[in-house]
């Protein structure tokens, strides 16, 4: 990576993982995907059962195959084959999990954490029900504060996604969120999550490299 794109990431990770901490998030900067896999993998207790959300950037770190090589039960709908109600029973299932490992649509400077949401299973997860959340999100989803989060989500994150999950909806067709109308429509629950729920102890991974949408 160029160094100076480097510094940028690091002066970006620091910011935003101290605006996190402040609230009361607990927030590492892992400098490459390789540290931020081993610190995610250090977080996880032995015979912890594990969600998935809908994750690019969990699949990029890399840290699936071995869990399932430690003996974790996964739930993972994102898995090819499964029948629309096995899916929905693993959607299910990551609500009261042990560890639920998803990454995040943007950080803010101020620390706060925005989403956008088809169904609604990733963002129900990352507020209640499992008992430790780690959120893994490179610094290319950092961003100024809340009216830009939702701006990178409708020009970037939305549109890549419904590509990537081959939706015929507008935005595949023109690259940006079209506020459509349609049932196939991915962007239907937004949350805002200003400080770290309560009863939900949540680690934010702060990576210095692109990962995810």
């Amino acid at each position: 990576m160029n160094e100076f794109k480097s510094w940028s990431n690091d002066m970006l990770g620091a910011k935003a993982t101290e605006a996190l901490t402040k609230n009361n998030f607990s927030s590492v900067y892992s400098k490459t995907k390789q540290d931020a896999a081993e610190q995610l993998l250090a977080l996880i207790p032995a015979g912890a059962t594990i969600g998935v959300g809908g994750s690019s950037s969990i699949n990029e770190v890399g840290v699936l195959d071995e869990l399932k090589k430690r003996g974790h039960t996964i739930y993972n709908h994102n898995v090819p084959g499964l029948t629309p109600d096995e899916s929905l029973a693993l959607r299910r299932a990551q609500l009261t999990c042990d560890v639920f490992l998803c990454s995040t649509n943007a950080v803010t400077l101020d620390g706060k954490l925005v989403n956008v949401d088809g169904i609604g299973n990733r963002t129900a997860a990352m507020m209640f029900g499992p008992k430790q959340v780690i959120i893994v999100a490179g610094t290319n989803k950092i961003v100024r504060n809340v009216d830009e989060a939702e701006k990178r989500i409708e020009m970037l994150a939305a549109p890549i996604n419904n590509k990537r999950l081959n939706l015929p909806n507008p935005c595949t067709k023109t690259g940006m969120c079209m506020d459509c109308q349609a049932p196939t429509r991915i962007c239907n629950v937004t949350t805002i999550i200003r400080k770290c729920p309560r009863l939900t102890p949540t680690t934010v991974i702060v990576v210095g490299e692109e990962l995810g949408f």
